[in-house]
This record gives C-alpha cells, structure tokens and sequence, in this order.
C-alpha cells in the first residue's frame, strides 16, 4: 500500500515536501518552493530509487553557504520514514 508523507523543511527555498513511496521504494515527491528545475530533476532521479540508497546520496550535501540543501532535507526526511518503519 502506497504511504503518503509531508515533511516542512528548514534552511532551504523549497518550505514543504510531499513523498510517496510503498515499501522502501520511492514511487513520486513533490516539492512546494525552492529551484523547480533543479527539484524536478531530483524528482526523476529519485523516482524508483530505495529509501535508503537515496539517503546515502544525498545526505549532507550543502546549498552555497547554507549548512544544508534541499537534496539534504530529503534525505532527512527519507531518513525519518525509515525510523518510523522500524
């Protein structure tokens, strides 16, 4: 059954994500704010992609001089859907 999570993020344009996933696969995300082309790209890259494979690309990844990005806060977010499943 396909899991719908929002997620406000902080330090980034981008103030609100929504993923979809079912299991540990990430079947859509969508992002409210922040760079669209760049967010629509993450978007297709991380569309079939494991939760936890996901997480280990994207985590720590900064935005200029910002102690984190929006690719970051994803993962953070991904990072609590796994923590909630366990």
């Amino acid at each position: 059954m396909e899991k719908v999570v929002q997620y406000k993020t902080t330090g980034t344009c981008c103030q609100l994500m929504q993923v979809k996933f079912e299991n540990d696969v990430i079947s859509d995300v969508d992002f409210i704010g922040g760079c669209n082309g760049n967010l629509q790209g993450i978007k297709q890259l991380v569309k079939g992609m494991k939760i936890e494979d996901v997480i280990k690309k994207l985590s720590g990844i900064k935005c200029g001089s910002k102690p984190t990005s929006c690719p970051d806060q994803l993962a953070k977010c991904l990072s609590e859907i796994l923590q909630k499943q366990l």
